[in-house]
């Protein structure tokens, strides 16, 4: 098939590849214990969520159908397969439904709201990765078992090794103010200033910009590592190629032949990456969010989880996968653009 014909085939994967995921999550959220209607017995009990006695102390006898009157409230009177075509539906509809623990919130409006934060953290720290790791590991491969190589190889797997939560601890330690003596910096947590509403536009960009560089630095440390040994070892392998070493022969000079044919080629395997901006704002970004307190999608998938509120869950699920394919199909497009040559036709 040509490169046409074969994005038109991925394209219309998509449809049936996220039904197939929705309906496996959905059922296992279904039959997972300590759902809504669990919930709310327990605080009818005078129990929290978290199973500590409430302050009240008051313990209420429930009957079956105080228990057949929640499930009918929350939809979980009706069998799953009908449950998920009426959830189907609404989301045909762009309707996730109501928010479980927050009642006077749709699944969708709590999504719209953290999207923009874990957006801009997602594509700033995509977009400094590729800018540093890519230069970087092609002065690597260029100094390749030099003092620059070496030193640099020791502090890229430094990092690597520390885990992004651990590191966000130790820099607001040491940028915050957390320990007196210590530089303060950086604000402590959050994504903007408590003033935010009152100051001008340069004011604005000024304060989340100063809210973004220490998460930027976790979420970036990570892949950090990985990028850059990669862009290395593929740059590596093109030098070390027959036709550099025919065009170097023929009189072409070794700066031309690196940046001139070997650079691109080498990109080929970087360009997998390149469709993951899409779902940036959601993987691994938990943790770090914890950390700052910073009200993105990751808080809001770990929240969703642990209250059990499954439309929102579901919500997050259909967006994710959505955008995830959507950058495998981005990655496919990457790797035609470096390569013309790339062909998509079976043998």
């Amino acid at each position: 098939m040509n490169r046409f014909n074969y994005f038109i085939k991925r394209f219309l994967l998509i449809p049936p590849t996220l039904l197939g995921i929705t309906v496996i999550c959905f059922a296992i959220s279904q039959f997972v214990p300590g759902g809504p209607v669990e919930q709310i017995m327990l605080q009818m009990r005078g129990i929290g969520g978290d199973g500590s006695a409430n302050s009240s102390g008051i313990t209420r006898g429930l009957t079956e159908e105080h228990k057949k009157n929640i499930e009918k409230h929350f939809g979980f009177d009706k069998p799953v397969h009908i449950r998920y075509l009426k959830w189907l539906k609404g989301v045909l509809k762009f309707d996730f439904g109501d928010s479980y623990k927050y009642p006077d919130k749709t699944a969708w409006k709590l999504i719209k709201e953290r999207f923009p934060v874990s957006l801009i953290f997602g594509i700033t720290g995509f977009i400094l990765q590729y800018l540093i790791c890519i230069p970087l590991g092609v002065r690597k491969a260029v100094k390749h078992g030099e003092s620059f190589d070496l030193t640099t190889s020791v502090i890229i797997f430094i990092g690597y090794s520390t885990p992004a939560f651990a590191l966000g601890m130790i820099l607001k330690m040491l940028f915050c103010g957390s320990v007196e003596g210590l530089w303060d910096w950086f604000p402590l947590t959050g994504f903007i200033s408590e003033n935010f509403s009152a100051l001008s536009l340069t004011e604005k960009i000024f304060d989340v910009a100063k809210h973004m560089v220490l998460p930027i630095i976790c979420y970036m440390i990570d892949a950090f590592a990985v990028l850059t040994i990669l862009m290395k070892n593929s740059l590596l392998e093109q030098i070390s190629s027959d036709y550099i070493r025919t065009a170097m022969a023929k009189g072409c000079s070794f700066n031309k032949a690196v940046f001139g044919h070997a650079l691109r080629n080498s990109l080929i395997p970087i360009a997998t990456g390149f469709g993951s901006f899409m779902t940036l704002m959601f993987a691994g970004s938990v943790l770090i969010e914890k950390v700052f307190e910073i009200p993105g999608m990751g808080m809001l998938a770990l929240d969703a989880i642990t209250s059990r509120d499954y439309n929102v869950f579901m919500g997050i699920i259909v967006v994710q996968s959505f955008l995830g394919l959507i950058g495998n199909i981005a990655s496919d497009v990457c790797y035609v653009w470096i390569d013309p040559r790339i062909s998509f036709e079976k043998n």
